[in-house]
């Protein structure tokens, strides 16, 4: 199966999106938070940067944090992140910011900022996956029993899990179609994904990884610091 890259001259920009409000960190900025001895935000587009299948990559952080991301893009030397911009207050208005500010491309890769243990392979999966209906995110099967309670926590009915997943990003689109999404629908959504299915189009889900860890509490930080630490060498007596 082809792919975009430079063999076929398809160009493809990521979008990392930053500017979350980390409500649920307990305090902590969950973004330029330390791990392994770098923030979060210093990891997550090493993946990008030095893929030779991505071209430009454009981050966005708070307003607030602009001058971080700046000081952050130059002390990394990230010589594909053309631009690190604000971000709105929705997630969806982070990226349709960071989609005007995007060189030339014919395909978009948007990825959570606080997902930093991304890979070559997953990215490589996504954009093989997007060529099938020109929209693709991975996901992980639910394997829990999942329940709908009402206001009082009295479970109404239980969902039969069957054809459910957790979604998770990379997602990759074909520019124009991420494009129409964001000027077309205005109503609150969660994810890219959701955005192209409500004009009607087909978003192919693939297998994606337990290691690819969305930070969203702060116990989360010790399970992405034991996947970006380097194993411990053992010196031979």
């Amino acid at each position: 199966m082809s792919f975009p890259g430079p063999h076929n001259n398809e160009r493809v920009a990521v979008i990392v999106v930053a500017a979350g409000q980390s409500q649920r960190m307990g305090g902590l900025d969950k973004i330029f938070s330390p791990v392994a001895g770098r923030p979060i935000l210093a990891w997550t587009p090493q993946t990008f940067e030095h893929s030779p299948l991505v071209d430009d990559i454009v981050v966005a952080v708070e307003r607030h944090r602009i001058i971080d991301g700046r000081a952050l893009k130059s002390a990394e030397g990230w010589r594909k992140v053309s631009q690190v911009c604000r971000g709105g207050a929705r997630r969806q208005d982070s990226v349709r910011e960071a989609l005007w500010r995007l060189g030339k491309s014919d395909w978009v890769v948007v990825h959570d900022g606080a997902r930093p243990c991304i890979d070559d392979t997953l990215l490589l999966q996504a954009l093989e996956a997007a060529q099938e209906t020109g929209a693709a995110a991975p996901g992980l099967p639910i394997t829990d029993t999942l329940k709908r309670t009402d206001e009082h926590g009295i479970v109404t009915e239980t969902l039969d899990r069957a054809g459910l997943w957790a979604i998770q990003t990379p997602q990759v689109f074909r520019r124009q179609l991420l494009w129409d999404a964001h000027q077309q629908v205005t109503q609150d959504m969660t994810d890219d994904c959701a955005m192209v299915e409500a004009l009607g189009h087909r978003v192919r889900v693939f297998p994606g990884s337990a290691h690819n860890i969305k930070l969203t509490v702060p116990q989360d930080l010790d399970a992405v610091a034991s996947y970006l630490s380097p194993p411990a060498t053992t010196v031979s007596a």
